[in-house]
């Protein structure tokens, strides 16, 4: 699923977006579409999705993105598992389908929100204190995070450190393939209690999250399967994987196998050498 390298990759290709009027909204699946009130059903008010206003910036929270118009109303977006937001020159057409909703541009550009699987989805939110308030459940956010951060969050667990990673509430933006990522560089067992960890070894596990996500946002994220950068690429992180995805194979740094097993129902890969 789009961790925060994927979405940050989303945010800066709606870049040459701001400021372009939308002309309309159109929304095929009321049902991605969750309004202030959490519902799914039922007629929308089209300016809460910005129609007739401009996207003044976009900011990101961890894996959330939030569009926010000129008015003061805010877009809040989930891509779950497949979601994909891209931007369509005029005439272009959507590949594939599942075109859930589409703003079109003044100017005949289309941003389209895609999500094939529909585990993601929209939230529309009255004004940025509506976003802040959701906001506040998230931790902080991976591209700033540092080890006095996870220590502070984590370090009382008796949770294994892959799990703890995953919980969006100790550090925002990290999924399975970062988590890791991170790991490996920090030389840490995914297996391994947080309240073992030292704080030397948390220091060096925020670095190497902040690293990794930085890594992973300059390759324009991983694309797995279903990933598409705005302009409908796939990126290229996944050939810097050191251990996501490559159970089994040499480690690149010692060249034993690679362990691979379920943690806490996710696939885990780390060398039990390196991360001993």
């Amino acid at each position: 699923m789009p961790e925060l390298p994927e979405v940050e990759t989303v945010r800066l290709g709606l870049v040459p977006v701001l400021g372009v009027p939308i002309a309309r909204v159109r929304v095929a699946r009321r049902d991605v579409v969750r309004d202030h009130a959490e519902q799914r059903r039922g007629r929308l008010d089209p300016r809460a999705l910005l129609e007739h206003d401009t996207i003044a910036r976009t900011v990101r929270r961890g894996k959330q993105l939030a569009l926010i118009g000129a008015g003061g109303r805010v877009v809040l977006m989930h891509l779950g598992m497949s979601g994909q937001v891209l931007v369509l020159e005029a005439g272009a057409r959507v590949e594939g389908g599942h075109a859930h909703v589409v703003w079109s541009l003044n100017d005949g550009r289309r941003i389209v929100f895609r999500d094939p699987r529909r585990f993601g989805g929209i939230w529309l939110l009255p004004d940025l204190a509506a976003l802040d308030a959701r906001w506040d459940a998230l931790g902080v956010d991976g591209l700033s995070i540092t080890g006095e951060d996870l220590q502070r969050s984590l370090g009382a667990s008796r949770r294994a450190i892959k799990p703890a990673l995953l919980d969006q509430s100790g550090v925002a933006g990290v999924g399975n393939i970062y988590a890791d990522e991170a790991l490996f560089e920090a030389g840490i067992d995914p297996r391994r209690p947080c309240d073992t960890i030292a704080p030397d070894e948390w220091a060096k596990l925020g670095d190497a999250i902040r690293a990794v996500l930085s890594a992973g946002i300059r390759a324009g994220g991983s694309t797995l399967r279903d990933y598409r950068r705005p302009d409908g690429t796939p990126g290229s992180g996944v050939n810097g994987h050191r251990v996501y995805g490559r159970g089994g194979q040499p480690c690149v740094r010692c060249g034993r196998p690679l362990s691979k097993a379920l943690l806490a129902q996710r696939t885990t890969t780390w060398c039990e050498h390196c991360q001993n």
